[in-house]
């Protein structure tokens, strides 16, 4: 397709990673799957325990951290930048001084999925070390 093909292709043919300096699309792995009602409705209970909310505008969810200071703040972004790129997943977050604003989406499904879920719990639990 000329022009504006690419975005449908894409779509038709999955998530594209980039592998060896070369694209290909790839299946998604389960941990990237839309959860199921029951599945989100006892995650979202869990995690809104723990402070997480919901955002209106989008299907994502929010948290707001607060540190000692700018080393805490730093590290724990650090730890949780680790994590990210090991699951190839990357939070969407602001940081100034000792506060850190994180919002978790999985941008290649449009919404809250299980790798979101997944890495709220090692956010939790990176701030709760620090």
């Amino acid at each position: 397709m000329p022009g504006g093909g690419t975005g449908l292709r894409r779509a038709l043919l999955g998530v594209w990673r980039v592998a060896g300096g070369a694209r290909s699309p790839v299946a998604m792995s389960s941990q990237s799957h839309w959860l199921t009602a029951e599945e989100r409705n006892q995650v979202l209970l869990d995690l809104k325990a723990s402070g997480w909310s919901e955002l209106g505008e989008r299907d994502a969810i929010y948290k707001e951290f607060n540190f000692k200071n700018f080393n805490q703040a730093f590290g724990f972004m650090t730890r949780v930048a680790l994590q990210a790129e090991k699951m190839n997943h990357h939070p969407e977050w602001f940081n100034v001084y000792s506060k850190v604003q994180i919002t978790l989406i999985s941008h290649d499904c449009g919404g809250l999925t299980k790798r979101d879920v997944k890495l709220a719990q090692f956010i939790d639990k990176a701030a709760a070390s620090v």
